[in-house]
This record gives structure tokens, C-alpha cells and sequence, in this order.
């Protein structure tokens, strides 16, 4: 179980880390993507300092879960941007940060499925304050 998780956590900083370094510089890829939202370059450099956040997070033991309800929620973002206003494909990119939206998505899912004991614990220690 301990090597699925490993490499859960691995594939989503992998994928996150990746996308970081064309948000932070700027690449024509993400300044299209961000201006065709509205929210360039403010909208780019904050997700890309929440994403930055997140990956930190997540190696943190006592704050994964907070990572991954993170996670999900910008790769929620992602996914519904891409299938609603950008398209599947961005510049001919045949789908690529589509389908490392939806691969990070269902990792940050799985591990959070499987660390579903825990979230218990936080919802229970939450709603007793």
C-alpha cells in the first residue's frame, strides 16, 4: 500500500511539477490558455503559486489531505475549463494537458480514497469545533 501511495504522490507532483515551470515562465501555452479565460497573467501566476503550494503539502503527512482536496479542485477547475471554453485540444496539442488534468484528477481521487480513514478522523475532529 505504501508504494501505491508513493506513487500516487510521485505521478501528481510529477505532472503538477511539470505544468508549474511553463506557468511561472510564461510559456505561450499557458499565457493562451489563461488569456483566453480572462485572467492572464494573475490567473496563471497565482494558480501556478496554489499548485506550487499544493505539491509541498502533499509530502507533509499531517497536511496530504489538505493537498488533495486542493488538488482536486484545481484539476476540477482544469478539466471543466478545457471541456467547457478552451476544447479538449489547445493549440494541437492532440489533448495532452486535457488528459494530465484528468490523470491527476483520478490520482488525487484514488489517494484520497485511500486515505479515506483519515479523512474521516479531520471530518470528525472538524465538526466537533
Amino acid at each position: 500500500m505504501k508504494a501505491v501511495i508513493l506513487l500516487l504522490k510521485l505521478s501528481i507532483t510529477v505532472i503538477i511539477g511539470q505544468t508549474l515551470i511553463y506557468k511561472f515562465s510564461g510559456a505561450a501555452e499557458s499565457v493562451y490558455i489563461f488569456s483566453t479565460l480572462g485572467v492572464e497573467p494573475w490567473g496563471r501566476l497565482a494558480l501556478g503559486a496554489l499548485e506550487l503550494l499544493s505539491i509541498i503539502l502533499l509530502w507533509i503527512p499531517k497536511t496530504t489531505l489538505y493537498a488533495l482536496i486542493i488538488i482536486l479542485g484545481m484539476m476540477s477547475g482544469a478539466i471543466a475549463s478545457h471541456a467547457v471554453i478552451l476544447g479538449i485540444e489547445i493549440r494541437g496539442d492532440r489533448g495532452e494537458l486535457f488528459i494530465l488534468a484528468v490523470v491527476t484528477w483520478l490520482s488525487s481521487a484514488v489517494l484520497l480514497y485511500l486515505m479515506r480513514e483519515r479523512l474521516k478522523a479531520l471530518g470528525k475532529n472538524f465538526i466537533k469545533r
